[in-house]
């Protein structure tokens, strides 16, 4: 009797802020007529890096915000840390994509200046961009899917 058994669905990681750019090119490489080599790096490793690196909480706090278990978050942090090893050793570009997360607060486009922005009170309906007031703002959700890049444009 064969028994097949199918891995568990991969839950969501929570997103504090998205990254406010969409990747790296390497400086001063001498093979410039060739076409750097990508690393993509998903938003839930740039959000383990970010947690432990930038704001030195460690895993246990981390996997908290991120609302998963420690040795998940280890993990995750430490293919972040390989794949950054790895772009700067080899001189390729990091390119920083969307994957299986979700924000913990509704994030916007204002199509008039091109500012990001969130809105953390979820009672209250966005009307305007907080800089330039326009009215003109369309939610990060109904973007067009931007071959996995976390902001069009950047």
């Amino acid at each position: 009797m064969l028994i097949i058994m199918s891995p568990r669905p991969i839950r969501l990681r929570k997103i504090s802020n998205p990254a406010i750019i969409s990747g790296f090119r390497p400086y001063g490489n001498n093979q410039s007529d060739k076409k750097p080599e990508i690393v993509f790096l998903c938003l839930e490793e740039y959000e383990a890096l970010r947690l432990c690196d930038f704001n030195r909480l460690n895993h246990y706090q981390a996997s908290q915000t991120m609302d998963i278990s420690r040795p998940t978050l280890t993990r995750i942090y430490a293919l972040a840390r390989q794949k950054i090893a790895e772009a700067i050793v080899h001189g390729k570009q990091i390119i920083i994509k969307s994957s299986n997360v979700y924000f913990d607060s509704d994030w916007y486009l204002c199509k008039s200046c091109g500012c990001y922005f969130n809105y953390p009170d979820k009672q209250e309906k966005i009307k305007e961009c907080p800089m330039c007031k326009s009215p003109d703002i369309i939610s990060y959700e109904r973007l067009p899917d931007t071959q996995g890049l976390p902001f069009p444009g950047l």
